[in-house]
C-alpha cells in the first residue's frame, strides 16, 4: 500500500478548525441537556488529523468500496464524529448537530449506521466496535486476496476507550486480531483515566500495552500528545510503515494520554466532564480560552467550513483514481458485484439439495449439505465458528483457513470467543463485500446476544447457524438445553429467526437466508428428525411466507390445528394422523418463522389458521407468546435435564401420544 506525502495545512487554521469541533463538543449537548462532551474535545486533534491527513474517503461517496474504514467505538462521544461529518462536507448539516439527541434527528445521542451519512458501524455499547473495526479489517484482506489490490487496498481505523478495553468484548476481539495478524487495522486508546464514576482507578488498573502486546500487537504509547496535530500524524504515518501482510504483519495500537474536557477550566480530568452538559458558565469560560466568540453557540465561520470543504475534492481524487484502477481491472466482476451485494451469483440456489421423505438427517447436518452445495455460488461467504464448526454445520468442504499465511481462507475459527464473532460479523458485514455465517449452540446465543441486537438494529445482513435448538441435545443438561430462548430472540425487532422442521426446510431457510436483506438465525437440531412428507413440494413457498398448511385430514374442514415448529412438527403430523383415526379432522401447521409470516396478508395468515378453529402449539420451549397463534400450548415453562434426549423429550411431554390428549382436551373446553 502506498502511502501519500503528509498534509501541509495552516498552522492557525487547524487549530481554529479544532476549537470549532470543540465548541460544538461543547453546544451540542447543552442544547440537548443530554449529551458527552468531555471525550470529544479532548480527541478533536486526533478526529482533525485522522479525517484531513490520513483517512481515504470521499464526503460524497460515502459507500465507495476502497475507503478507509472509520469507527468510533466509544460511541457517547458521537458530538465528535458528527461534527467532521457535517465539516468535512457528508450530507450532515448544521442544523442536524443542534438537533442533537433530538426525536427524529439525523444525530443521535450514539452513532448509528443507515441512519447518518458516513457512520459505518452502530456503536454505544462499549467494545462493540472494536469488534466491529476487527470484522472489517478481515473482510478488507480477505478481498484483497481473493480480487487483488487494485480493487481493495485500505486500512480500519478505530477508537475507543477505557470502557471499552474494560469490557470482556474487546478482549476476545483483540485477541483473535493479533493472532490472525491483521496489518491494516489501527486502534487508539483515548487513555483518559476517566469513567463515569470517577478515576478508573476505582476498578481498572490494567496495563493495557502490555495486554495488547500479548494479545500479538504492535503498541506504542504516544503520552501527552493529544494537542500535537504534528506529532500525531508523524506517529500515525510511522505505524503506517509496519508490515500489513505476512508472518511479521500485526495489528497497532497507539495509546494516547489525553485530558478528558479540556481545557475547561473547572472540568478537565473529571468525571463530570464525560457525561452531562457543561453549562452556559463553564462554556462561556472555555470558548474564551480557546479564542471563540463566548455568547455565541454553534460557531462556525466560513474559513473553517471552507479549509474542512477541501476534503471534498480530497477525497474525490481517491475515489476518481480507484474507479480508474477498477475500469481496469480485468478480474472477475459477475463475483465482485455478488460479493458486494452480500449475495450470490445468479443461478447460485440452483444447486440446493432436495431430500427424500421418509429419511433422518438432524437439521445442523442438512446446513451443512446445503452451505456446501451452493458455496461456489457465493464468494463473499465466509464461515465459520465459536470452537463447534463440525457441530454447527458450517465447515466448508476444500476451503482454505482464514490464517496470515491464507488471508483469503473463507473458513474462519473463531475461537470460544461468542461475543466476539458476533461484533466481527456486524463489522464483516457492515465493511461490505463479505457475508459472514457463523455458528454456536443456541443456547450460547445468550454470549452474543448484545452484538446481536446491534445487527438487528442496523439491519446487518449476517446469517447465525444456532443448533442444538431443544432439550432434544439430550445429555449435556440445562446448561446447554436452550428454554427460553426462541421466545427471547422473537421479541427483539429487526431479527429474523427461522426454526426449520426438516432438511427440505432447512435447505428453504437457508435459501432465504441469503438473499435476506437482515439478520438471520437459524435454529436447528442436534438430534436426527425425518424427512417429512410434503415438504420438497410446499417448503420453498411455504418456509418463505413463515408458516404454511403442510398436512390436511382427508377432505374435511379441520376442527383442530396443531402447529409445530421444528423437530416437533413431526408430532403434530403423528398426532394428526391418530387423532383422524378417531374421527377427528386435524390440520398441521409447519410455523418455522414467526417474522415471515407477519408479513403475509391477513387474508392469508386466516386461511392457513383459520379464526374459530381451535389451535394447539408444540414446541420444545418457553410457550410465551404462543397466545397470538394458539388456544393451547405444549412446550417447557421450567428448565430441562441431563439425559438421552429421546428420554427427556418424552419425560416432558413431547410425544404423539401426549399431543393428542391435549388436542381432545382443547376440543372438550371449546365445544
Amino acid at each position: 500500500m502506498t502511502q501519500e506525502p503528509p498534509v501541509v495545512q495552516d498552522p492557525a487554521l487547524v487549530q481554529l478548525g479544532i476549537n470549532v469541533i470543540r465548541g460544538l463538543a461543547m453546544d451540542a449537548p447543552e442544547k440537548a441537556n443530554s449529551g458527552h462532551s468531555g471525550t470529544a474535545m479532548a480527541l478533536a486533534p486526533l478526529a482533525h488529523v485522522l479525517w484531513t491527513r490520513i483517512m481515504r474517503h470521499d464526503p460524497h461517496a460515502s459507500h465507495w468500496p476502497d475507503r478507509d474504514r472509520f469507527v468510533l467505538s466509544n460511541g457517547h462521544a458521537s458530538i465528535l464524529l458528527y461534527s467532521l461529518l457535517y465539516l468535512t462536507g457528508y450530507d450532515l448539516s448544521l442544523d442536524d448537530i443542534k438537533a442533537f439527541r433530538q426525536f427524529g434527528s439525523r444525530t443521535p445521542g450514539h452513532p448509528e449506521r443507515r441512519h447518518t451519512d458516513g457512520v459505518e458501524v452502530t456503536t454505544g455499547p462499549l467494545g462493540q466496535g472494536v469488534g466491529n473495526a476487527v470484522g472489517m479489517a478481515i473482510a478488507e484482506r480477505f478481498l484483497r486476496a481473493r480480487f487483488g489490490s487494485d480493487v481493495c487496498d485500505h486500512r480500519t481505523y478505530v477508537i475507543a476507550g477505557d470502557g471499552c478495553f474494560m469490557e470482556g468484548i474487546s478482549h476476545e476481539a483483540a485477541s483473535l486480531a493479533g493472532h490472525l495478524g491483521l496489518g491494516r487495522l489501527m486502534a487508539f486508546y483515548d487513555d483518559n483515566h476517566i469513567t463515569i464514576d470517577g478515576p478508573t482507578e476505582l476498578a481498572y488498573n490494567d496495563n493495557v500495552p502490555e495486554r495488547f502486546e500479548a494479545y500479538g500487537w504492535n503498541v506504542r504509547n504516544l503520552g501527552e500528545m493529544a494537542n500535537d496535530v504534528d506529532g500525531l500524524e508523524a506517529a500515525i504515518r510511522e505505524a503506517m510503515e509496519y508490515p500489513t501482510d505476512g508472518p511479521e504483519a500485526k495489528p497497532t495500537l497507539l495509546v494516547l494520554r489525553s485530558h478528558i474536557g479540556w481545557p475547561s477550566p473547572k472540568l478537565t480530568d473529571t468525571a463530570a466532564a464525560h457525561g452531562s452538559p457543561f453549562g452556559a458558565e463553564e462554556i462561556r469560560t472555555t470558548k474564551e480560552l480557546l479564542g471563540l466568540p463566548p455568547d455565541e453557540s454553534f460557531w462556525v465561520p466560513d474559513e473553517v467550513r471552507a479549509f474542512y470543504g477541501q476534503e471534498v475534492a480530497r477525497g474525490e481524487a481517491h475515489r476518481k483514481e480507484w474507479e480508474e484502477r477498477f475500469a481496469a481491472w480485468t478480474g472477475d466482476r459477475v463475483a465482485w458485484e455478488a460479493a458486494q451485494s452480500g449475495h450470490g451469483v445468479a443461478g447460485w440456489a440452483d444447486t440446493l439439495p432436495t431430500f427424500e421423505a421418509g429419511t433422518k438427517l438432524a437439521t445442523r447436518h442438512a446446513i451443512n449439505q446445503c452451505i456446501n452445495a451452493t458455496a461456489a455460488g457465493l464468494p463473499g461467504l465466509i464461515a465459520g465458528s465459536a470452537d463447534l464448526t463440525g457441530n454447527n454445520g458450517v465447515a466448508l468442504k476444500g476451503a482454505e483457513m482464514q490464517s496470515r499465511a491464507t488471508p483469503g481462507g473463507a473458513q474462519l475459527h473463531f475461537g470460544i470467543r461468542e461475543h466476539g464473532m458476533g461484533a466481527i460479523m456486524n463489522g464483516m458485514a457492515a465493511h461490505g463485500g463479505v457475508l459472514p455465517l457463523g455458528g454456536t449452540f443456541f443456547v450460547f446465543s445468550d454470549y452474543m446476544r448484545p452484538a446481536v441486537r446491534l445487527a438487528a438494529l442496523s439491519e446487518e445482513h449476517v446469517i447465525y447457524s444456532w443448533t442444538h435448538d431443544s432439550i432434544g441435545l439430550g445429555e449435556d443438561g440445562p446448561t446447554h438445553q436452550p428454554v427460553e430462548h426462541l421466545a427471547s430472540l422473537r421479541a427483539m425487532p429487526g431479527l429474523v429467526l427461522v426454526r426449520p422442521a426438516d432438511a427440505n426446510e432447512t435447505a428453504q431457510a437457508w435459501r432465504l437466508a441469503v438473499e435476506s436483506d437482515r439478520p438471520v438465525g437459524l435454529a436447528l437440531t442436534r438430534q436426527d428428525v425425518p424427512v417429512l412428507e410434503g415438504t420438497a413440494e410446499r417448503a420453498a413457498a411455504g418456509v418463505a411466507k413463515g408458516g404454511y398448511v403442510l398436512a390436511e385430514a382427508g377432505g374435511a374442514a379441520p376442527r383442530i390445528v396443531l402447529i409445530g415448529t421444528g423437530s416437533e412438527v413431526q408430532l403434530c403430523l403423528g398426532a394428526a394422523t391418530a387423532l383422524g383415526e378417531a374421527g377427528v379432522a386435524a390440520r398441521v401447521v409447519s410455523l418455522p418463522c414467526w417474522v415471515w409470516f407477519e408479513e403475509q396478508s391477513e387474508a392469508y395468515r386466516a386461511e392457513v389458521l383459520p379464526p374459530g378453529v381451535p389451535a394447539l402449539s408444540v414446541e420444545a420451549g418457553a410457550t410465551f407468546g404462543w397466545s397470538r397463534y394458539a388456544d393451547a400450548s405444549i412446550g417447557l415453562d421450567h428448565f430441562g435435564a441431563s439425559a438421552p434426549g429421546a428420554v427427556v423429550m418424552e419425560k416432558f411431554g413431547f410425544t404423539v401420544e401426549h399431543v393428542v390428549e391435549r388436542a381432545q382436551a382443547l376440543l372438550a373446553e371449546t365445544s
